[in-house]
């Protein structure tokens, strides 16, 4: 995969991570029910929370280094 598609894939997945925390498609998963006491809403947001962590930690291995920026931000 280039750095290009792998950059690409990396907003793609912070874009639907938003997306999946934001209040209508959370609220598909008020429902009455519970899993071992717990509400399927609180569920869903720390799975989704859970699975953006581990994302963000393999795009962030995966995605090359910027060269320029760490030049630039060293700063003596």
């Amino acid at each position: 995969m280039t750095a290009s598609k792998l950059t690409g894939a990396a907003l793609f997945f912070c874009v639907l991570g938003t997306m999946l925390l934001l209040p209508p498609l959370v609220l598909v998963f008020n429902i009455e029910r519970r899993l071992f006491g717990v509400p399927f809403e609180l569920l869903y947001l720390f799975a989704v929370w859970l699975v953006l962590i581990v994302g963000t930690r393999w795009f962030a291995h995966r995605l090359p280094v910027d060269e320029k920026a760490d030049e630039a931000g060293d700063g003596g």
